[in-house]
């Protein structure tokens, strides 16, 4: 073997020619899965649930290989194609049919935060963290925790959001990263504080420190109470 041997790094064995049936392959697997896509509905291009994502991660396995493999038949892959859009399709029929199915295959929302308190119950069940969520929290222009009533995890992972209006805001724990926010066990103001745990609100008098009567924790942040504006 000739190190550095051009022919042997850009085409092996096969000829310039091949390249010219790369390309056909190529444009047949994009128009395959294109055609896929559209006969699966809608729901083919939105944001992919779990379910949907294990679909196309197959289609683009069998695209992939059928448009450089030279060993790869066309006719196998349209089989594999066309076996997908059954199954896709009848297991679309099937969970509109069954909740139960429905809730196995596509999962089902799960509320993170309720009345600006986090539901910690959920963390266990999505195996997510609350600095991921407060992540997303503050895309979306959110400053703390009182200012959301509902915040649900959806099925694709995106997160729906439900404020309180402007007089109903309750204080709540901030959703800046910790080293942004003063952490500490002893409160260094009289005021209300948050648990940065599950985000409950207490009175704690200065110097003083508190076990959460929520979960527990004690450690604590100064609770915010600023309202949402038209430009968050």
């Amino acid at each position: 073997m000739t190190p550095f041997d051009l022919q042997r790094i850009l085409l092996d064995e096969l000829p310039v020619s091949f390249l010219y049936e790369v390309a056909f392959r190529a444009s047949l697997a994009f128009i395959a899965v294109f055609l896929f896509l559209k006969c699966s509905g809608r729901r083919g291009i939105r944001q992919l649930s779990l379910f949907e994502l294990v679909v196309i991660l197959t289609l683009g396995s069998a695209a992939g290989d059928v448009s450089f493999y030279h060993d790869v038949a066309l006719l196998p892959v349209a089989v594999v194609f066309l076996t997908l859009l059954m199954l896709y399709r009848l297991t679309i029929f099937a969970i509109g049919r069954s909740k139960h199915l429905h809730a196995f295959i596509e999962g089902v929302p799960v509320t993170v935060v309720k009345n600006g308190l986090y539901e910690l119950k959920s963390f266990k069940k999505l195996n997510i963290s609350s600095s991921e969520l407060l992540m997303e929290f503050r895309q979306r222009g959110v400053e703390h925790l009182g200012q959301v009533r509902l915040a649900i995890v959806e099925t694709d992972g995106d997160v729906s959001l439900y404020f309180f209006a402007g007089e109903n805001v309750r204080p709540g724990l901030s959703v800046l990263p910790p080293e942004h926010r003063d952490e500490y066990k002893i409160a260094l103001h009289s005021g209300i504080h948050c648990c940065i745990n599950c985000g409950f609100a207490q009175r704690i008098e200065n110097g003083s420190g508190a076990t959460c009567a929520r979960c527990n924790s004690g450690i604590w942040s100064a609770a915010l109470t600023t309202h949402r504006t038209d430009a968050n």
